[in-house]
């Protein structure tokens, strides 16, 4: 999968013997366009709030702790529908409390830039995004 964020492209690779149900859902609404927003709670990382939207998964090979470069799908339970993408140490985490998110796929080039993204995310504000 190719991802940009503000410009920059990145390279993931979908989880998909670890959580094949969530990049299923995921695949199925690519190509996938909105904006990242740095998280609230969690660290270092970036948000797409996806509010009401209801992929209808469960939980697989989810974590509240991902690695940089993990991205995670939380499906809609305590807390709205989200993607997190980790740029740093993260703690995935919502004004209801530790968040553990289905582990869908994981950036494997350019780290560098998405902390620096990340960091200008946090002073800058939102940045597009798109996932194909």
């Amino acid at each position: 999968m190719k991802i940009t964020i503000a410009g920059q492209s990145f390279d993931a690779l979908f989880e998909i013997s670890k959580s094949p149900a969530s990049c299923a859902a995921f695949q199925a609404v690519m190509p996938f366009e909105s904006r990242v927003v740095h998280v609230r709670w969690s660290g270092e990382g970036l948000w797409i709030p996806l509010g009401d939207m209801d992929f209808e998964l469960g939980y697989e090979d989810a974590t509240a702790y991902p690695a940089p470069g993990q991205i995670l799908l939380y499906p809609k339970a305590a807390s709205e529908t989200e993607i997190l993408i980790a740029y740093g140490s993260v703690h995935f985490a919502s004004k209801a409390g530790t968040l553990a998110g289905n582990h869908i796929a994981t950036i494997v080039n350019n780290l560098d830039s998405l902390r620096e993204i990340g960091v200008a995310t946090l002073w800058e504000g939102a940045k597009p995004i798109r996932f194909e």
